[in-house]
């Protein structure tokens, strides 16, 4: 009997052309799962391609909402943004996806996972991490790492090698972007991206929406509802996760919110240059942050910003399946117990406005913070407060005078 080894098969030409490479060189019996994060019609024909191309069989895994509810909801709760830009859409999915095929391979009795991860970027080691964390004793097979075995260098390549193997697709060599979409967001890499000096071809690029120069000329308020740092609410209506991201994704296109270009920093030690859409994304973590700045506390919030910081980077890393994720992530969760309240802002032209935040539980004080003093603040209390927080200063001051004064 042939072992079984799970491919993570997207339907593109790489993960296609891997199967009959897979049974040529290994003698596997190829069994393809495709998990479905939001890529929506990017999975249509994906069975009669799988079959097609050789493999015994193919399962199409929706998970969606666990994407949503399990990997979204902790990034927007700890305001997670690598590199103060990157939303980590491609980086959040993998963790969920690792998990599946797991689960899939445990389910076919497979001794082995492949991935078509390039030896070059990021996805790699989130794909390995999270398989040898959950499945130490699985073989992982990454062909592109393999160049001995794996001769394939271009699309052109691949395209002859299926047609060699009896497998005619609708694959063309012409050049076009490198794209990863799902519910979140979809990135963008290649052709004249590839050159930070030159601008993006947004009419050209752009899936999700549309520039801000193209967005309509009116702007349009929008109310979001959190409970305990969790998204519940768009515009009065009660929704699940995955269903206010597909609404804000609509919101956001339409407005040209949440388009950045970045230069990024790999966990392999290079640079690359992305365009990233992310609109719903962009508008939740701004709804997020504005309720944030009504409920926490001073010293919270400054430690709350670090530990964000933190968990992008294990995001971006790959290591979500390890007790430092669990760690910051039960910090993080013990912050949104009073992030609960009303975030209303109008999109317009790229920009998300601020146009008011409500929470029971803010800690603004109109008294407080108005010219007119109320009974919990004395102005003749700043004097001895003032005194004490700068006699550090003054000490340094005096003592610098004294020794200039004595030489």
């Amino acid at each position: 009997m042939k072992e079984k080894v799970i491919l993570a098969y997207s339907g593109g030409l790489d993960t296609t052309a891997i199967i009959p490479w897979l049974k040529e060189n290994f003698d596997y019996d190829v069994i393809c799962c495709c998990i479905d994060c939001g890529q929506g019609n990017e999975l249509d024909g994906l069975e009669e391609r799988a079959k097609l191309s050789g493999a015994t069989k193919l399962y199409i895994e929706d998970i969606v909402d666990e994407f949503c509810d399990d990997y979204i909801v902790p990034c927007v709760q700890a305001n997670a943004i690598y590199e103060n830009k990157y939303l980590l859409g491609t980086s959040m999915a993998r963790p969920g996806i690792a998990k599946r095929l797991v689960e899939i391979a445990r389910k076919e009795g497979a001794s082995a996972i492949c991935h078509g991860a390039t030896g070059k970027g990021n996805d790699q080691i989130r794909f390995e991490l999270g398989i040898k964390a959950l499945a130490p004793d699985l073989k992982i097979i990454a062909p592109w790492r393999m160049t001995d075995v794996w001769t394939m260098q271009s699309r052109e390549d691949e395209i002859e090698y299926c047609r060699q193997h009896g497998i005619d697709l609708p694959f063309s060599a012409d050049s076009s972007y490198s794209r990863d979409r799902n519910l979140w967001h979809i990135s963008h890499e290649g052709l004249e991206l590839e050159d930070p000096a030159s601008e993006p071809n947004y009419d050209h690029l752009l899936v999700l929406g549309v520039s801000p120069e193209k967005a309509p000329e009116e702007g349009e308020y929008v109310t979001m509802g959190f409970e305990k740092g969790v998204p519940v609410s768009v515009n009065g209506e009660k929704m699940k996760v995955s269903d206010i991201i597909r609404k804000l994704n609509e919101l956001g296109g339409k407005h040209g919110i949440g388009i950045v270009d970045i230069v990024e920093n790999r966990v392999v030690g290079m640079k690359s240059r992305g365009v990233y859409e992310t609109p719903g994304g962009t508008i939740l973590m701004e709804a997020h942050q504005q309720l944030e700045e009504l409920v926490l506390d001073r010293d919270t919030t400054k430690v709350k910003k670090d530990m964000g910081n933190l968990f992008s980077q294990i995001v971006y890393e790959g290591k979500w399946f390890t007790p430092l994720r669990e760690a910051t992530q039960a910090f993080i969760e013990s912050t949104q117990e009073y992030v609960t309240g009303e975030v209303k802002f109008k999109l317009y032209k790229g920009n998300i406005i601020k146009a008011g935040t409500t929470s029971p539980y803010s800690l603004y004080s109109e008294s407080l913070a108005s010219f007119t003093t109320g009974e919990l603040y004395d102005h003749h209390d700043a004097d001895g407060f003032i005194n004490l927080f700068g006699l550090p200063l003054k000490v340094r001051a005096m003592k610098m005078a004294e020794a200039e004064k004595n030489q």
